[in-house]
């Protein structure tokens, strides 16, 4: 690589060149600097300082001095850059905003928060900017003048049924006050939950009646629903026990003659979105050829008592799963495995398999006793079949399908079958439209339809048993 020297390098003129660039700045500093001036007092006691006749510390220490000094004057401070206060830009004031339309309530709001914290903070609490939505129509429900046909429904309950539902959660789901934001009455909490149930409307319906954001509401609904699993499945959907089984065999006796009858099975479907992981498992094939509209579902299996309160449930198997194979994975057929379902008849439809403790109708009516037998049998199954029109009735949200994931689905349907036993055990009616929804759920015979010959010959022992001692009909063609 070649450089190429600069034209001025040769050794006389880069000399003077140097030197002149040298002297410039000394002779500037000769005329700047006040302490070389004749005429400053500062110089005159130096010298004279000077002049005596002191030890090279000495010297050197003053010397120093008049350096510092010198430096100093040379800066200016900024505090006595500007000599006279009118030299002085005056403060210019900032002026305050004043928004129009919605935002104006955020700025009150924030100015009342302002003012309350300038007043020494402790009267009031601090505020955040929260849209202000209307709460007209909880308010009118919640007031105690307010109908009790009204609310009875909007919330498929009564007053009372509400009231022991949210004293039985307050525990649970009250929440206390914090310094920005009141927090939601137990009441408030519990109707969100029950109305999204009831009607089954969409989030933003529900955001509109209480008056709290969409969000709010999604969060409240699966958080009454896990409190009501958590905390009332124990107590109002159980398995009787020995006693309370004892008086459900002789109920069910007095309605069909069957003896040891201890429940009456039926599984029905929820229809839901189809989900974006393992699809195929959730495709209902009986309710797509039926509708002609693609189905997908999930089960929910349920065991009743002659009133129609459910004593167990097994929720959240893919529909398309036959009724026989949500049985066998049910914790029903684990506790029979254990031998806990002895001596106990659970009654089902033709979609369930004769065995030990399922006892399921004639295939073909050949005999009058088989007939005899199928016609009370049919009896039994009638009951859980008519339990769960009524909750589907009941709990509109079951009937179509629903916002909520698939993974938080079966806390919700559980919720549901609680808070269907809670209204069945206090006799809640119903209206006439909603009693009478009609079940889709067809039967498939599953490919081993008897699987104990022990059952087989108890099931010949019952129907000779109703036929011979006048429990059948013989007007039967």
């Amino acid at each position: 690589m070649e450089v190429t020297p600069f034209p001025f390098l040769n050794h006389e003129s880069f000399a003077s060149f140097f030197t002149s660039f040298q002297e410039q700045p000394d002779q500037k500093r000769q005329k700047t600097d006040p302490a070389d001036s004749d005429a400053t007092p500062f110089r005159d006691i130096l010298s004279s300082l000077l002049s005596f006749d002191e030890d090279d510390n000495t010297k050197s220490q003053f010397q120093f001095q008049s350096q510092t000094q010198t430096m100093t004057d040379n800066f200016y401070p900024i505090d006595g850059f500007f000599q006279e206060p009118d030299q002085k830009d005056p403060p210019r004031p900032k002026r305050a905003r004043t928004p129009n339309g919605p935002d104006a309530n955020f700025s009150a709001t924030a100015s009342e928060a302002e003012a309350q914290s300038a007043n020494g903070g402790g009267g009031g609490a601090r505020r955040l900017w929260v849209k202000s939505r209307s709460k007209a129509w909880w308010d009118q429900c919640s007031h105690p003048d307010f109908p009790e046909s009204e609310f009875r429904r909007a919330f498929k309950m009564s007053k009372s049924t509400f009231e022991f539902i949210c004293s039985e959660l307050d525990p649970v789901i009250n929440k206390k006050d914090t310094m920005l934001r009141l927090a939601i009455p137990v009441r408030q909490r519990v109707a969100v939950c029950i109305w999204r149930l009831a009607t089954g409307e969409p989030l933003r319906l529900v955001s509109k009646k209480f008056g709290l954001g969409i969000s709010t509401c999604h969060k409240l609904v699966l958080e009454v629903c896990g409190a009501i699993k958590n905390v009332m499945m124990s107590k109002f959907l159980n398995w009787p026990d020995e006693e309370r089984m004892t008086r459900v065999k002789r109920e069910f006796e007095l309605v069909s003659g069957i003896p040891n009858v201890g429940g009456s099975i039926y599984t029905t479907h929820v229809p839901i979105i189809a989900p974006k992981v393992n699809g195929p498992a959730y495709f209902n094939k009986r309710h797509t050829e039926r509708n002609q509209k693609t189905s997908y579902s999930i089960t929910v299996q349920g065991v009743v008592d002659p009133k129609g309160v459910f004593t167990d449930v097994c929720i959240g198997w893919p529909g398309s799963m036959s009724d026989d194979k949500v049985l066998e994975k049910s914790a029903l057929s684990q506790r029979a495995s254990r031998g806990l379902l002895k001596d106990v008849w659970i009654v089902g439809n033709g979609g369930y398999p004769l065995m030990d403790w399922v006892l399921v109708p004639y295939a073909q009516q050949n005999l009058w006793t088989q007939r005899v037998f199928n016609e009370k049998a049919g009896e039994v199954e009638r009951l859980a079949k008519e339990a769960f029109s009524r909750l589907k009735g009941r709990w509109s949200c079951l009937q179509k399908r629903t916002e909520v994931k698939l993974q938080d689905l079966p806390v919700v349907l559980g919720a549901c079958c609680v808070l269907h036993n809670i209204c069945e055990m206090r006799n809640e009616a119903m209206e006439p439209s909603e009693t009478g929804f009609d079940l889709f759920d067809d039967e498939i015979v599953p490919e081993n339809a008897v699987r104990s010959v022990d059952a087989m010959r108890a099931r010949d022992q019952i129907a000779h048993h109703l036929l011979h001692h006048s429990f059948a009909d013989t007007g039967l063609p």
